[in-house]
This record gives C-alpha cells, structure tokens and sequence, in this order.
C-alpha cells in the first residue's frame, strides 16, 4: 500500500529540517565569541574559547593572532587551569586570572613542534583561576604587567 503524496512530502519537510537544524548546531558551535579587553593601558579584541572543543583548539596551526589581540580562555570551574602549546607556530605570553586580578604569568612560552601531547610542556598557575589569557609574546614585559594587576572584560 503507498502513502499520500502529502504524507511523503511531510515527511521529507521534516527530514530537511531536522538536517538543516543539525548543520546550524554544527555551525554555530565553530563560531568564536569575541570581546574587548582592558590591560596594560590597552583595549583589545579577543577571541573567547568558552567551549570545550575551543578551550582545546585554541591557536592550534594557525599562524598567528590575525586581527586579534589574545584569546580568552573561560573556564566553568575555579582550579589551577593547565595550558600547553598544543600544535602551536608561535610563542605565547600566558597570564591566569581570577575574578579581574592577575594571579600568575607565563611570559614567552615557546611553540614545541614535533612533540607528543604526552611530551607537551605544561604550564599552570600557582593559584586557581577562572580565566586564562594568551597575549603575544613579549606583552607582559612591553606593559610591564604583575601578578595582582587588575584586567577589565568589557562584554
């Protein structure tokens, strides 16, 4: 027995959302967050890795920052955050932030070609944080930043 051709045609409208509502998630969650931060008597742009997926791509084979400043890393638990050079091209200024203060820095953190994740370098803070910002190597000292400095996210 053959169904209606309305009942076909119903069908194949629902399959074609249901695909195009799954594309959209796909696209969606590739997208990156942006937002403007205050440090060192500077406003930048900063991509936002605020997903899983994007706290572990980061910079990966990318050959540089492009038209932005640093990457903001938000973390959805307060611990001290582990960061490595995961597939990185260029050096790194790391700096972990709790709340708005500076707790701890990592200036130029060198890119570690041909290594392992197991044999990855890991840098982390001496106290937990929520944030971590990747800035260009060279930042901390040209602004001669310190722990306990204050950072401004303007959203």
């Amino acid at each position: 027995m053959t169904q209606p051709v309305e009942t076909k045609k119903w069908h194949l409208i629902l399959l074609a959302a249901v695909i195009l509502a799954a594309v959209g998630f796909k696209i969606y969650g590739s997208l990156w967050t942006k937002h403007t931060v205050r440090l060192g008597g500077e406003e930048f742009r900063v991509l936002v890795a605020d997903t899983q997926s994007h706290r572990v791509t980061g910079w990966s084979k990318r050959k540089d920052m492009g038209a932005y400043g640093g990457m903001l890393f938000v973390f959805p638990e307060r611990r001290q955050h582990t960061m490595v050079m995961r597939s990185m091209l260029f050096p790194l200024d790391i700096i972990w932030i709790d709340g708005r203060t500076i707790v701890d820095m990592a200036p130029n953190v060198l890119p570690e070609p041909g290594k392992s994740e197991a044999e990855l370098t890991p840098y982390f803070a001496r106290l937990p944080s929520t944030l971590v910002l990747e800035l260009p190597a060279g930042f901390i000292k040209a602004h001669s930043l310190k722990i306990g400095d204050q950072i401004e996210i303007l959203f």
